[in-house]
């Protein structure tokens, strides 16, 4: 097996990996790390996808996913925790009465 095709295999594992703990955990902390391992699981498929063809196409939406991760993170904190507050837990069941 190649260097590529290892790379691959990691990258799927770790967007696997982060998609079972989405589905499983119900904690909203480890949903929101599990996400970013999905995105983590995904920068590294695009930066071997670029290597391979030795374009800057790939960083650049590296770069691009690296921008919307962060965006996530600094929005979605402090959501869950003025959520903690008022619910007093981090169970993703206890905010079925916040709809849209």
């Amino acid at each position: 097996m190649d260097r590529t095709q290892l790379l691959l295999a990691l990258s799927m594992g770790l967007f696997a990996l982060g998609l079972l703990g989405v589905i499983v955990r119900r904690n909203v902390l480890v949903m929101l790390m599990c996400m970013e391992l999905m995105l983590n699981g995904v920068n590294l498929s695009l930066v071997t996808f670029a290597q391979q063809s030795a374009t800057t196409v790939g960083a650049v939406l590296v770069f691009l996913i690296f921008v919307v991760a962060t965006a996530e993170i600094a929005l979605a904190i402090p959501i869950v925790l003025l959520l903690v507050r008022v619910k007093h837990t981090l169970d993703l069941d206890a905010y079925v009465d916040l709809k849209g």
